[in-house]
């Protein structure tokens, strides 16, 4: 399965101690199969760091890993009590358990806003998860251990240009 990661430089092996604690799934190297969220995700990057660059790194993942008894695995299919929970708690930097693998929804800033507002009480939990049904969620997969990590087989470095009609130029690894 090709597995995509959005950001402002290239990730060619990808380093855990540089990704930020407190996330949806916790201290991960974070990753999707939807191309166009990846590339949306490193845009939104590019603006917050107010840099030229706009990278989508690509990689290789045998999924059947996620199957693996060799692995710690969370899937969450979608935005669940559960799964609510589980976000809430890592963002807090609370959270209990540790995975190697977490897939689920991207808790983005559109649902960000619900999951706020469940944190501070404005909403049950029944409240939080019918308004985030009619979101669209996107998918994430997460590797939080280095063994983890290990799957994980870098491809090519797609990178944007920072002027939407120039062409996307691709560079590929040899």
């Amino acid at each position: 399965m090709k597995l995509y990661h959005g950001s402002t430089i290239g990730v060619e092996t990808p380093n855990l101690q540089q990704c930020r604690p407190a996330t949806d799934f916790g201290r991960a190297f974070y990753t999707t199969t939807n191309f166009e969220q990846a590339e949306k995700w490193a845009k939104i990057k590019q603006k917050r760091a107010n840099s030229e660059n706009c990278v989508v790194s690509v990689f290789d993942f045998d999924d059947s890993v996620l199957y693996s008894s060799d692995y710690k695995v969370r899937f969450f299919e979608n935005a669940t009590h559960e799964w609510l929970d589980f976000v809430v708690d890592n963002r807090r930097g609370i959270a209990q358990e540790q995975y190697d693998f977490v897939t689920g929804p991207v808790a983005n800033d559109s649902l960000y806003a619900t999951i706020l507002l469940y944190e501070q009480g404005l909403l049950t939990a029944d409240a939080a998860i019918e308004r985030l049904k009619v979101q669209k969620p996107y998918n994430q997969l997460s590797f939080n251990t280095k063994e983890a990590l290990k799957n994980l087989k870098f491809v090519e470095i797609i990178k944007s240009p920072l002027l939407p009609q120039t062409p996307v130029m691709k560079i590929v690894k040899k």
